[in-house]
């Protein structure tokens, strides 16, 4: 199977505004879920159930429990 990198990843703000000072964990968070595994991503998950304005700006993309909050609550 081929990991393709997340449709969202281009314009995401994540990268830019809440780790532009820490390149080495940005790209592991980016290697890890934007270039392989986006649909278990936590901001793609609250954007695909509820739009990109529901997703927190300050939502990491390992943060899987706040997501699963965030759709729960938004039921």
């Amino acid at each position: 199977m081929i990991a393709m990198d997340c449709p969202a990843l281009a314009t995401c703000p994540f990268f830019a505004d809440r780790l532009q000072n820490m390149p080495s964990t940005s790209e592991l968070l980016k290697q890890r879920y934007c270039r392989s595994n986006y649909e278990r991503c936590a901001r793609w998950v609250v954007r695909e159930k509820l739009g990109k304005e529901k997703v927190p700006p300050d939502l990491f993309p390992h943060e899987t429990a706040r997501m699963r909050a965030i759709v729960v609550s938004s039921d």
